[in-house]
């Protein structure tokens, strides 16, 4: 494992635009609202020569219940716990605080290795903050810009001698290993699966993913809309290596008001775009409600693989009627996703988990189905002749030939006469067939129509008039014949 180093600090002290430097990114939400970031947040970071990872916290409060502060605190330790170093930032323009020295003794009492930066320190104003600084008792404080980028390369000199530890440190975990199973030490890398989970506030996303990686390693609670960032998490799931993104709750547009809602909403539509399959989570409670069909339709209409799976199912009653229903449902309101997996799971027991896993890989197989030129040819020949289709202004349309263009999603080329006549309907009857005959269900296929005089370069181009010069020329070799 890389070395990990921990940004920490009250509110608003400017974790989170550190943390986006460091990662070279815009990855964590900023804003002057102070607690925008709530869950841990992950960072390939670089500076310098350095590679290591780092961790962006929730803002240290002084709760310590059971409100959303006081869990907000407790995964902030859980970091602590977690990193090799951290870096608690004070803000040297409000000074030290109590709660800064607070803070500190809890660093101190834990053991943990600190760096103390003090952040918005550009300029004459920060410099009573950083001499403030040194009466935490953490070591000789670093001044920091993160807004501009100052104090960066004396933060990697700090880093430096612990980022090598680190390394040497796996090094010899990976010959001990290496030495023990018999094998030369090669580690064979495999690109995991990138997953996405969205759906309305509080279906339970947060408490789904935990329940997979096994551990409290997201916020959650009864309070809707605690997830506002995108967060990745790694994990290895039946042997399969993945990365499953928790987005925020998306409302309805016209409930959306607030700035930072927004930029939630943004940075979970982002996520749907990077992501390979869409995880669209419903409420078996109230299933299929409006903005339920729009996120599924926005999964769709990016062409990502979708697994439809309806949480909370541990408080239904009667289960089989309510199944039942749910396809019925699932058919008629979603029918652009016909027979993608349907899987009921409960996040609180975690029910279920292991047809949400298969149902996954599954999706993810058909969204790169690739169907072989031949076979598709054939099979178009078939489709033609049970259903020819239509001749409008009484030109009948010609369906010459077929191929696959692209996969994930599928993607299919039809070479034909007058593309721009052939109705959305036969479209839709074409689609359904390569869904039905290929083994292709529920995942977004794209089908386009050209003419074969499309692919002619010199199809518009005006024929040439012979200039004088040539015409003499003819004229002359005339004459001499």
């Amino acid at each position: 494992m890389s070395f990990t180093l921990a940004i920490v600090g009250r509110p608003n002290v400017g974790k989170s635009t550190l943390f986006n430097r460091l990662v070279g990114k815009r990855l964590a939400l900023v804003d002057d609202q102070p607690g925008v970031t709530r869950d841990l947040r992950e960072g390939a970071a670089r500076l310098g020569d350095l590679r290591f990872t780092v961790i962006d916290t929730a803002g240290l409060e002084e709760a310590t219940d059971e409100s959303l502060q006081g869990r907000m605190r407790r995964l902030t330790e859980r970091a602590v716990d977690m990193a090799d170093t951290c870096l608690f930032l004070v803000d040297a323009r409000a000074g030290i605080t109590p709660t800064d020295q607070l803070f500190a003794d809890l660093l101190r009492k834990r053991g943990a290795d600190v760096i103390l930066g003090v952040n918005k320190a550009e300029g004459r104003v920060g410099e009573a903050g950083v001499l403030e600084a040194y009466g935490l008792g953490l070591g000789e404080p670093l001044a920091l810009s993160a807004e501009h980028g100052e104090g960066l390369a004396e933060l990697a000199v700090m880093l430096a001698p612990r980022v090598e530890a680190a390394e040497e440190r796996t090094e010899e975990a990976i010959t001990d290993v290496a030495v023990e199973d018999g094998e030369d030490g090669a580690i064979t890398p495999s690109k995991p699966l990138q997953i996405a989970v969205i759906g309305r506030p509080n279906a339970g996303k947060s408490t789904l993913i935990n329940q997979i990686i096994g551990e409290d390693r997201l916020l959650t609670g009864p309070e809707a809309g605690i997830t506002r960032d995108s967060i990745a998490v790694p994990i290895t799931w039946h042997d399969t290596p993945m990365r499953i993104f928790d987005t925020a709750g998306m409302r309805k547009r016209a409930k959306v008001q607030e700035k930072l809602e927004k930029l939630s909403v943004s940075d979970g539509l982002r996520a749907v775009k990077f992501a390979e399959v869409v995880v669209v989570l419903l409420d078996a409670a109230i299933p299929f409600e409006q903005q339920d069909l729009r996120i599924a339709d926005l999964a769709e209409r990016e062409g990502r693989a979708v697994v439809v799976a309806v949480n909370k199912w541990d408080l239904e009653e009667a289960k089989q009627e309510k199944l039942r229903d749910l396809k019925e449902a699932f058919e008629r309101l979603l029918p652009q996703l016909k027979g993608a997996p349907l899987v009921t799971v409960s996040a609180k027991t975690g029910r279920g988990l292991d047809r949400l896993h298969d149902a996954i890989l599954k999706a993810y197989d058909t969204w790169n189905r690739r169907v072989p030129t031949a076979a598709l040819n054939r099979w178009l020949t078939g489709m033609i002749e049970s259903h020819p289709p239509p001749a409008p202004g009484g030109r009948r349309i010609k369906l010459r030939y077929m191929t696959q263009a692209k996969t994930r999603p599928p993607g299919f080329v039809v070479m034909c006469s007058l593309p721009d006549k052939l109705p959305e309907s036969y479209s839709r009857y074409l689609i359904n067939g390569l869904r039905e005959d290929f083994d292709m269900p529920g995942t977004p296929i794209r089908l386009w129509m050209r003419s074969q005089a499309e692919q002619n370069p010199y199809k518009d181009r005006k024929k040439s008039t012979p200039s004088r010069l040539s015409k003499h020329v003819k004229k002359g070799a005339t004459k001499k014949g």
